[in-house]
């Protein structure tokens, strides 16, 4: 009995470590790459509202995003699931859609326009 309790004890502690480690990466990722000061606000909110409820994303939108860059959009949803605040979210789901949005918008960026 008191093996299963120390076991529990370290299961609990390795899961909270590998979550705070996780947090750390992303956060570092974050500053090292200024990526908070990217995208302007209403773009921030137009993609976060893309990604983590429903909502499409406008060309302009998706421009942004791209300039933003991948290593920071992917950092900046893994830090936003993070937050206690959107714990009932599914990540796997969140993480398909934020990869989705991702190369749907790296398709409109990289595809020529129509000529006039």
């Amino acid at each position: 009995m008191a093996s299963l309790n120390v076991y529990s004890v370290l299961v609990v502690l390795f899961l909270t470590c590998g979550a705070a480690m996780a947090t750390k990466e992303n956060d570092q990722i974050i500053k090292e790459n200024n990526c908070e000061t990217k995208m302007g606000l209403p773009y921030v909110l137009e993609a976060f509202t893309s990604i983590f409820e429903t909502g499409t994303i406008s060309n302009k939108c998706c421009g942004e995003l791209v300039g933003l860059g991948k290593v920071c959009h992917s950092a900046l949803v893994k830090r936003t699931l993070e937050n206690p605040l959107f714990k009932d979210l599914r990540p796997a789901t969140i993480i398909a859609k934020s990869i989705q949005t991702w190369n749907n918008c790296l398709a409109l960026i990289d595809s020529p326009s129509p000529s006039t």
